[in-house]
């Protein structure tokens, strides 16, 4: 599949925060037209909704699957038939981030799992086609492939008119805070992970992704309202693999962050399960998303998994605040073929309705549902 014409991307949060904006000499310009887009002459709208998901995690098999999907060569891939079955889900939203957990090579590969991911770059493509606005890229492998593979996957992101925060190519870049233009409304996004698998950022570029601290979250989040945001959201990679309930160093991190004044909403990634959603104060932490798509070696069932989250954020008093919150489980059916489906969606038959009564059990474990969160059909 020929990847689209470049578009490039504006910028990301600090030493300490996020990574989007292109190289220097490139010229920005909008690149998503649904989040993007200069305002209308139309009032600002008095409310917008967000939709994240999880773990965008490309092992072997589905690179295999999307060469299959794309006619059976060894230099073409398409994961759109894969991600098709979430397309209303993601495309309805104002506002729709990813969580790309892996680097993306170059056109040819190399092409790899873990524990090195490396990843078809005709996988941003088909997150932008299916309605992504842009991703976090902040992980535990987003130096598999080191300084060039955290540049090929920025690289792909600006190919495919993805914006992206949680890594850098240049300093100037990790110091450009992503702010997103809903409609006129102003988002901000940060981006952090718990560590990076025992590799270390190289000397002299502690900007190349963004290592998970309390301090550094909140200084990126100022920094992103000091640069017009009137939203903050913040992606976190932490938590415990295959573990649904949040660990305590999330659950005091989420109540610092949200208690703070800097993060309005928190979208947790990395367990590769679902973790429950909970309200702290007036905002919403989403401890763990599951994974989007993943292959493990030897699948858990539950890391077939995931959520999405919805928020729908509404003008109160000069600000915004969190008027519906809302949770759509998704399941990656392994078939053949293999495909994400949303469960709220899809006729029900014996898996799908395990993996809905599962998801709900957790999601609602923190009790949310008296909180006012909700899924669809329920």
């Amino acid at each position: 599949m020929m990847r689209r014409a470049a578009c490039a991307v504006l910028g990301v949060a600090l030493v300490a925060g996020a990574c989007s904006s292109p190289p220097a000499e490139q010229e920005p310009v909008p690149s998503s037209p649904k989040a993007s887009a200069p305002p209308s002459t139309s009032a600002r709208p008095d409310s917008f909704s967000v939709v994240a998901t999880g773990d965008v995690l490309i092992h072997p098999p589905l690179t295999d699957h999307a060469a299959a999907e794309a006619g059976g060569g060894t230099d073409d891939f398409d994961y759109g038939p894969l991600l098709e079955g979430v397309r209303p889900l993601v495309s309805g939203a104002d506002l729709a981030l990813c969580h790309l957990e892996v680097p993306l090579s170059p056109d040819g590969g190399p092409y790899s799992g873990y524990p090195r991911f490396s990843a078809p770059p005709e996988l941003a493509d088909d997150l932008a086609d299916v309605g992504y606005d842009g991703c976090s890229t902040a992980s535990n492998h987003v130096l598999d492939q080191g300084e060039e593979g955290v540049t090929h996957t920025l690289d792909a992101l600006d190919e495919a008119g993805l914006r992206h925060t949680g890594s850098a190519r240049t300093e100037r870049e990790a110091a450009t805070p992503l702010v997103y233009d809903v409609g006129g409304v102003k988002v901000g996004h940060v981006s952090f992970t718990f560590g990076f698998n025992g590799f270390e950022l190289p000397g002299g570029k502690p900007w190349l992704s963004n290592p998970l601290d309390a301090d550094a979250v909140i200084e990126a989040a100022r920094a992103t309202r000091e640069a017009g945001a009137e939203v903050v959201l913040a992606s976190l990679h932490w938590g415990e693999e295959y573990v649904h309930d949040p660990t305590p160093e999330q659950q005091a991190l989420a109540g610092r962050l949200l208690t703070d004044g800097s993060v309005d909403l928190i979208l947790g990634h990395h367990a590769h399960v679902v973790q429950p959603i909970e309200r702290i104060g007036d905002n919403w932490v989403a401890y763990g998303h599951g994974n989007s798509v993943a292959r493990h070696e030897e699948p858990r069932g539950v890391s077939e998994e995931g959520i999405a989250s919805r928020f729908e954020f509404t003008r109160e008093g000069g600000g915004w605040r969190v008027t519906s919150a809302e949770y759509v489980p998704t399941l990656l059916e392994l078939g053949p073929p293999i495909r994400l489906t949303d469960l709220t969606a899809a006729a029900p038959d014996a898996r799908r309705t395990e993996a809905l009564e599962r998801t709900d059990g957790i999601v609602l474990s923190r009790g949310g549902a008296e909180d006012g969160l909700t899924r669809p059909g329920h």
